[in-house]
């Protein structure tokens, strides 16, 4: 098997390459006979990947990305026992073994054996734990029998790959934000950021039962596109008082839960970036004892931060306004395998049209440099590469 995939080569520029077959391998060297190889039917390029490509987390040069992974099992290792060949599966962007405390406890997004250098390891990512990225045609999953969601039926995944696809990040990393925020019937809620993964929220948030749900954001075009599939936009480039907005829309200044969906290349007004900002507004905008999901990205080191403080992850907070106002809040990657199950169901049975609400569009995985390219420009879509072309269809 030909194997083609994604690489990183240095701020600005990502290349598909010929790259190494996927072998039962660690990423030490070790043989595993726990893990599958997957011929890689759906990939898609996340705005967490695009942190990576601007240059703006350490990752280095060479790095095969992709953590949005959906596919059929080619092969697997002796110990693999509840999967077979030809079953097709979702892949939740957390490595994780089972294991461990985090893992029995369902927080796979910190699992304590996967990374020597900290808690949680991912796919293709910076800083967690090298495992190879699924931007690729083929690839390797380890502990698979624990980390993998088996579609029930091959005929019924494949007419809706195009929703499925995005249980492996960015619908469950939604919907935990919305969890986390505490939304449920009646909730009046706010996300920052139009993106994949703030409408990913927002549709949670509906399918959760909230009564009003709105989006902010400085780009038109995916604020329009959130009016269209049904979210209340507002315009941040019109007024820096986001309460005031938020009190046309609603009649009150104050939302009962936030949702975080940009992280910390976050822009303010005078158009340079204020990594606190968002958060800030969070506290400012949720009422007293209201909760606060974060499901956008920070770093514990960024190299263009526009200061010192930054580039170590320390972020201006006005966080006395949020312990005054009692609210909580709840930050880190999400444990995918938490939802995905509820959420592949909720797709299946016609409730959740995730596809159609981030806009997915299906490109080559050749075409993938440009796919980069243009989400970083801010188009509202969500790119799902095919590296098969199979999806055309």
């Amino acid at each position: 098997m030909s194997n083609r995939g994604v690489v990183y080569l240095g701020p600005g520029k990502v290349e598909v390459q010929t790259i190494e077959d996927a072998k039962l391998q660690a990423p030490d060297g070790r043989r595993i006979e726990h893990g599958v190889i997957l011929k890689v039917i759906s990939t898609n390029i996340c705005g967490s990947d695009q942190h990576m490509v601007r240059g703006r987390t350490t990752a280095e040069p060479g790095l095969i990305l992709g953590h949005e992974i959906t596919g059929e099992v080619i092969e697997k290792g002796r110990d693999v026992e509840m999967l077979e060949v030809g079953d097709i599966v979702s892949v939740p962007f957390n490595v994780a073994c089972g294991r461990c405390r985090c893992c029995r406890e369902q927080d796979t997004g910190v699992c304590l054996t996967v990374n020597p250098a900290r808690a949680g390891g991912a796919y293709g990512y910076v800083d967690m734990g090298g495992w190879i990225g699924g931007q690729a045609r083929y690839v390797t999953v380890p502990y698979a029998d624990f980390n993998l969601l088996k579609f029930p039926d091959r005929d019924r995944a494949m007419s809706k790959i195009r929703d499925l696809t995005m249980l492996s990040d960015i619908l469950p990393t939604g919907f935990h934000g919305a969890v986390n925020a505490k939304v449920g019937v009646g909730s009046v809620v706010y996300v920052a950021g139009a993106g994949p993964v703030g409408l990913a929220a927002a549709a949670s948030a509906r399918i959760l039962g909230a009564a009003v749900v709105m989006v902010g954001d400085f780009n038109k075009d995916r604020l329009e596109h959130a009016r269209k599939v049904g979210f209340e936009p507002v315009d941040l480039s019109k007024s820096d008082r986001l309460g005031d907005m938020i009190a046309e829309i609603t009649g009150s200044p104050e939302v009962d839960g936030a949702i975080d969906a940009v992280g910390f290349e976050a822009r303010g007004h005078a158009g340079g970036e204020q990594p606190a900002i968002v958060l800030n507004q969070m506290m400012e905008i949720t009422r007293a004892a209201g909760s606060v999901g974060i499901p956008g990205l920070y770093v514990t080191e960024d190299p263009g931060a526009v200061d010192d403080a930054a580039k170590q992850g320390s972020l201006s907070m006005r966080f006395g306004l949020g312990w005054a106002k009692a609210q909580s809040f709840h930050t880190g990657q999400t444990p995918v395998l938490k939802y995905n199950r509820s959420l592949m169901q909720a797709i299946l049975h016609d409730r959740l049209p995730i596809a159609d609400i981030v806009n997915a569009q299906i490109i080559s995985l050749e075409d993938a440099a440009q796919g980069y390219e243009s989400f970083d420009q801010g188009v509202a879509k969500k790119f799902v590469l095919d590296p098969h072309g199979g999806l055309a269809a």
